[in-house]
């Protein structure tokens, strides 16, 4: 895939951008459903969307009228790699990473 890793990190650096990839876990979702649990415009979240495709973390197609988001799995893979090479990471497993982004919005919700 060849994403640029720094671009990968920047992308989940954003809790918005790390919650709506939580969501995506579970199915591909049509944009207005991924806004639909954040309290900020549509177009903050199509700008937190954008973020995601440049970054390879998921992608966007447009079925009739209504764009979807998708879950990419590769660019995690590759930063999992890279971070594998400190020899103090495990790969990254989805099932894990979705507990982690689980309890980082939990946390955010009680601060």
């Amino acid at each position: 895939m060849g994403t640029d890793l720094d671009t990968v990190f920047a992308a989940l650096a954003d809790p918005t951008r790390r919650a709506i990839l939580s969501l995506l876990l579970e199915d591909d979702m049509a944009v207005t459903d991924v806004a639909e649990p954040f309290e900020i415009s549509l177009a903050a979240i199509s700008k937190h969307l954008a973020i995601l495709t440049r970054a390879g973390l998921i992608s966007q197609e447009k079925r009739g009228r209504v764009k979807w988001c998708k879950l990419e799995p590769d660019a995690l893979r590759e930063a999992s790699v890279w971070m594998q090479g400190f020899g103090q990471f495990e790969p990254v497993n989805l099932d894990a990473f979705e507990r982690f982004l689980a309890n980082e919005l939990d946390g955010e919700e009680t601060t």
